[in-house]
C-alpha cells in the first residue's frame, strides 16, 4: 500500500487531530462545570466555586482523562509526522529532486503554465498611455 493510501486508511480508523482536541477540551470543560455545580449546590458563591473548580479540575483531569490525553498525544504525533513528510517532499521538489508521487494534473479549462499568454508585456495593457 502506498503512503497516501496508508494515511487515508489510518485516518478512517482514528479521529483527526481537530476532533480529538475538541473532545478533550469539552471533557475538561465538563469536568470544570461538574465541580463548579457541586460547589454551587453546597452553597459556595459562584466566583469562588469557579475558581476552586478551575484549580481542582486541572490535576484531576490528568488522571480522569488519561485515555483522552493518550489519544491526543497520538493524534499530535501523527499530525507532526505527516507535516514532516510533506515538508520533506516540498523541500525535495524545491531542490529539483524527483519525487515518487506524480505531479497533479492541471485542471480542465485552465491554461497550461508557461504557454506565454499574458506573460509578454505587449499582451498586457499599458497604464502609461495617455
Amino acid at each position: 500500500m502506498s503512503a497516501p493510501a496508508d494515511r487515508r486508511a489510518r485516518s478512517a480508523r482514528e479521529p483527526g487531530l481537530a476532533a480529538t482536541v475538541v473532545l478533550y477540551a469539552l471533557a475538561r470543560l465538563g469536568l470544570l462545570a461538574l465541580i463548579a455545580g457541586l460547589l454551587l449546590v453546597a452553597g459556595t458563591p459562584l466566583v469562588v466555586a469557579l475558581l476552586v473548580a478551575l484549580i481542582v479540575a486541572l490535576p484531576l483531569s490528568m488522571f480522569v482523562f488519561r485515555g483522552l490525553r493518550t489519544r491526543l498525544d497520538a493524534a499530535l504525533a501523527a499530525s507532526r509526522a505527516q507535516r514532516g513528510e510533506e515538508r520533506a517532499t516540498l523541500r525535495a521538489r524545491l531542490r529539483g529532486e524527483e519525487s515518487e508521487e506524480p505531479a497533479p494534473a492541471p485542471e480542465t479549462g485552465a491554461e497550461a503554465p508557461g504557454d506565454g499568454s499574458g506573460d509578454r508585456p505587449e499582451s498586457q495593457p499599458d497604464a502609461r498611455r495617455d
